[in-house]
């Protein structure tokens, strides 16, 4: 058995491809690197495009699709996540993943711009980031209170990544980047509430104990009371059918 907080975040991307429309989905990954996620999809039946800026990780992309006999399904698009431009074709995609990717990136609304573009009316983009207010926490509980209370006072919109290291947000910072592209918030879930909590040995050997863990998780995601103090927060929004726009009209750089 892997780690769960492996299994918690594929049932992020389980999740949103149920709450698609059903049958094969075309899927962007973006930031979809070695195709972890995309391959698994793929050998469900879904065709997807990975659009990554490593060509390393491409390339193990590639290698992993073919030994899972999938390369027919997934396509690998070498592109900068902040500069697009026609990397993907316009208004194909049922369901755009931005999972890991904003946290990295010096311009999160640039990425998240060029995501109207990409879905059919109806698509849904799903962006899974990690959690400020669990990260606070993790400080203030190693004794670092100082960091903590640094963690606290800052925001997304005023993050250095060469300072600070990988970004951290809140739900209402990832709600104004979706909702500054023009889509419109389902719902946001929490990821990882207390999966990092619990000691390995809880569950390591014990499928009854790691199943149980992974059925509180969906429990406490769902409550907006610990999703707040969740280590990844995923949020699901929808391009809806008014709101779709010509080709390009997305792209232009924020």
């Amino acid at each position: 058995m892997g780690p769960v907080r492996l299994d918690v975040v594929w049932q992020a991307v389980l999740d949103v491809v149920a709450a698609g429309p059903s049958g094969s989905l075309r899927v962007v990954d973006l930031g979809g690197g070695t195709g972890a996620d995309a391959v698994r999809l793929a050998r469900l039946g879904h065709r997807l495009t990975v659009v990554d800026s490593s060509p390393d990780a491409l390339a193990s992309l590639h290698r992993r699709s073919v030994e899972a006999g999938v390369e027919d399904l997934v396509t690998a698009v070498a592109g900068d996540l902040e500069d697009l431009g026609a990397a993907v074709p316009d208004g194909e995609a049922d369901l755009v993943l931005c999972h890991g990717v904003l946290e990295h990136v010096d311009r999160p609304a640039t990425v998240l711009s060029a995501v109207p573009a990409m879905l059919r009316p109806g698509g849904l983009l799903s962006v899974l980031v990690p959690g400020r207010n669990a990260a606070v926490l993790t400080r203030a509980m190693a004794g670092d209170l100082a960091a903590a209370s640094r963690l606290h006072d800052r925001s997304a919109a005023d993050w250095d990544l060469r300072r600070d290291g990988p970004r951290r947000f809140v739900t209402a910072e990832v709600e104004a980047l979706v909702g500054g592209c023009g889509l419109s918030v389902v719902r946001h879930v929490g990821r990882r509430v207390v999966s990092d909590l619990v000691p390995s040995t809880v569950v390591d050997g014990d499928a009854a104990q790691r199943a149980a863990l992974m059925d509180l998780e969906r429990l406490l995601g769902a409550s907006e009371d610990f999703t707040a103090f969740s280590g990844g927060l995923q949020t699901i929004a929808r391009l809806d059918l008014s709101q779709s726009s010509p080709p390009g009209g997305n792209r232009a750089a924020l």
